[in-house]
């Protein structure tokens, strides 16, 4: 499974994709994951390919995303049958893949010393899990939001609903970041010596855990104030953005430890 096949993966997985909603539209869940399970087939043959776990880059990275996000769509789809956020981790998913195809980075067999660690995949496979989770909470806080617009019970008692399904993925990925934490500071410690130091990407990595503690610790709060704790969860994804990708371009992250792509 070569990377010249990437582009004929993305197109079949799309279009399983919005077959669900089109042809599918009443049962779409086969569909999704038809499309799904194409990128997976794809990740398992390039890690075959190129003897190594596909997850050194972020282009590498955006490819589990891509695969991870329609599967977490689909948890939710089973537990409240609204099509809607499917269709959003669809639409994010193939925004991700399509960027990986259109900007594809080097795939070659190389793995530096730190990364032949049994934690490597564990610790990046579960922050990956988190975001997903947590950008599909996202998501939802941001409906919650929009609905709870009008000052009366109705509306109130509609964003409380559906704050309360965002929840379930903001426990979930809160459950993965942490564990996704400890599994890197061991790892750290496997590799340099040291459980912490610091590092801009492990300080944008507690800074993303402390955003959903602070929110969960004020849980108890937000009951008189949905639409507000609605606004602070859909706000906290911009900082899981910044961990991924944004920290990348700051200057101090070019003397990171945790730069592999090189």
């Amino acid at each position: 499974m070569t990377w010249q096949l990437f582009p004929w993966i993305v197109g079949g997985a799309g279009t399983l994709w919005l077959g669900g909603f089109t042809i599918g539209r009443q049962k779409p869940w086969p569909w999704v994951l038809a499309g799904t399970a194409l990128v997976i087939a794809f990740l398992s043959g390039l890690w075959l390919h190129l003897g190594r776990p596909p997850l050194r880059t972020l282009g590498e990275t955006r490819l589990w995303f891509g695969a991870l996000l329609p599967l977490c769509g689909l948890a939710i789809y089973m537990l409240v049958r609204w099509r809607w956020p499917l269709a959003y981790a669809v639409g994010i998913a193939t925004l991700f893949l399509t960027i990986t195809a259109l900007r594809p980075e080097t795939h070659d067999r190389t793995l530096m010393p730190a990364l032949q660690s049994p934690f490597f995949v564990p610790h990046v496979v579960l922050y990956l899990l988190a975001y997903a989770f947590l950008t599909y909470a996202a998501a939802l806080a941001a409906w919650a939001w929009w609905q709870g617009r009008r000052d009366d019970d109705s509306a109130r008692q509609r964003c409380r609903r559906t704050l309360g399904l965002a929840e379930v993925g903001l426990w979930l990925g809160f459950s993965f970041l942490s564990l996704g934490l400890l599994a890197g500071a061991v790892w750290a410690k496997e590799a340099w010596g040291h459980y912490w130091t610091w590092d801009p990407k492990e300080t944008w990595a507690f800074l993303t855990w402390a955003v959903y503690l602070g929110y969960l610790h004020l849980r108890s709060e937000w009951q008189a104030r949905p639409r507000r704790a609605a606004a602070y969860l859909a706000l906290a994804s911009a900082v899981v953005m910044v961990c991924w990708f944004g920290v990348n371009y700051l200057p101090s992250a070019q003397q990171s430890v945790h730069t592999y792509a090189g």
